[in-house]
């Protein structure tokens, strides 16, 4: 895997993956960026999301169940000294669904922060607090009343 970054005198910079595939990285105008595109800790703090998603979505296809659509909201404290690192990430999943029970999601994103999610791996081996929670939001047709759920969700990863 390699990828390459082009900063052609202003921001935003270009990232490109060995396919060509784009990213933009920006930084905050009272560091010089011009506050078009994600900072760089911003794009972390997505690609988190984005790499336990392709593992929650996968799970659930799974266990066939529906999925209409799934959000996760992720907040991210850091450090008050150089180099401001993250100290602690929330996620928060919502899952709408006809058909999933909030334990379906829920075993999902234990499996993926727990075992299948690389970056998760990468920041909680960094010292990072990762922690989440998992709702189900009942697709409009659905009529199927919201189990219980066993799990604990708020589990610390």
């Amino acid at each position: 895997m390699n990828a390459t970054l082009h900063f052609a005198g202003a921001m935003p910079m270009t990232g490109l993956n060995d396919q060509g595939f784009a990213t933009r990285f920006d930084s905050s105008l009272d560091h010089g960026g011009s506050g078009t595109a994600p900072t760089p800790m911003e794009v972390l703090l997505q690609s988190l999301a984005a790499c336990s998603a392709v593992d929650v979505i996968s799970i659930v296809k799974k266990k066939r169940r529906q999925i209409d659509h799934l959000s996760i909201e992720i907040a991210g404290d850091r450090a008050e000294t150089h180099p401001r690192v993250f100290t602690r990430i929330s996620l928060r999943y919502v899952l709408t669904s006809p058909d999933a029970e909030l334990t379906d999601l829920e075993s999902a994103v234990y499996l993926s922060m727990q075992t299948y999610c690389s970056v998760s791996a990468m920041i909680k081996k960094s010292g990072c607090d990762v922690t989440w929670t998992s709702e189900i939001v009942r697709s409009p047709a659905s009529d199927k009343p919201l189990q219980p759920s066993a799990y604990d969700t708020t589990s610390n990863a």
